[in-house]
């Protein structure tokens, strides 16, 4: 991933989602070529000169101070996770010196294979920080992706990816109540993670791949939106048990792997509980 580029993009987008007036500068010049605030402005209101942050928007400056970095983001009104992501692209993590070598496949630990094989009433999966679904119960397999063959995590080549689903399968898309809200959604976290891990090639596939193969997807990265998404609710239309109101919590876990388990649960004595239930039926036979 070309950093220096994604963050010229990042300041750029930003930059034209402002109007003069939004931050109390004069709006009596309406012959703006551009939408949005000119470099000029933007670096008055952020207190540095304009040739600073010019070099700033076209990656060329790599040592950006965090005093120069918190004076951009407030002058763009960033939030936390916006800001967060200024600051990983304009301090990219440098390549590991084996970046030529092939990845190695991820593997689950067996405690975590454990951990989600006991909770029959709870739908789990296990994600890396690609999305990459690692494993999953037999009642996330049948939430998520009933019509996959349920040993296809176990087979790194044929791994399912629940962003390049959500984008690219007919039956995902079904399977979601408001699909365009997931969508903005997945793509805003995978945006952060990008912006954390420049470095991963794998990841680097991954966005070619669904810019290529998805308009939805190449339309919405160009606006680049980030978001930490980690809890919320989603709404399904199972194709067996019919609609799904269900929250969710995504758990890092502590061994450093980047690996993450997605949990779904249902309001208890809910129509969404019994849905969920009945799920399960099927799956005991």
């Amino acid at each position: 991933m070309d950093t220096s580029t994604a963050l010229g993009e990042f300041l750029r987008n930003r930059r034209a989602l402002l109007r003069p007036q939004d931050v109390g500068l004069s709006a009596a010049d309406t012959r703006r070529r551009v939408p949005g605030l000119r470099r000029e402005e933007l670096a008055l209101l952020a207190g540095v000169s304009v040739t600073y942050y010019t070099r700033l928007e076209q990656g060329q400056s790599v040592n950006a101070s965090d005093g120069v970095l918190d004076a951009v983001a407030r002058a763009l009104r960033l939030d936390r996770d916006e800001q967060a992501h200024l600051r990983d692209l304009a301090r990219p993590r440098k390549a590991p010196a084996n970046r030529g070598s092939a990845p190695r496949p991820e593997r689950v630990r067996p405690a975590t294979r454990q951990l989600i094989a006991a909770m029959d009433r709870v739908p789990a999966v296990v994600l890396d920080r690609r999305n990459d679904v690692l494993a999953w119960n037999p009642l996330g397999h049948a939430l998520l992706a009933g019509h996959l063959d349920p040993s296809g995590p176990d087979r790194p080549a044929e791994r399912p990816n629940l962003t390049g689903l959500l984008f690219l399968d007919p039956h995902t898309r079904e399977l979601y109540t408001h699909w365009e809200s997931e969508t903005k959604v997945a793509l805003a976290a995978l945006r952060l993670t990008v912006g954390r891990h420049p470095e991963d090639r794998r990841l680097a596939e991954l966005v070619g791949h669904l810019a290529i193969h998805s308009p939805e997807f190449a339309a919405l990265w160009a606006r680049h939106p980030v978001r930490e998404c980690t809890v919320g609710s989603k709404q399904f239309h199972h194709p067996l048990v019919g609609e799904l109101d269900l929250a969710f919590e995504s758990l890092r876990t502590s061994d450093g792997s980047d690996h993450r388990v997605l949990l779904y649960s249902a309001e208890p004595d809910s129509p969404s509980a019994a849905a969920l239930d009945l799920l399960a039926g099927t799956l005991r036979g």
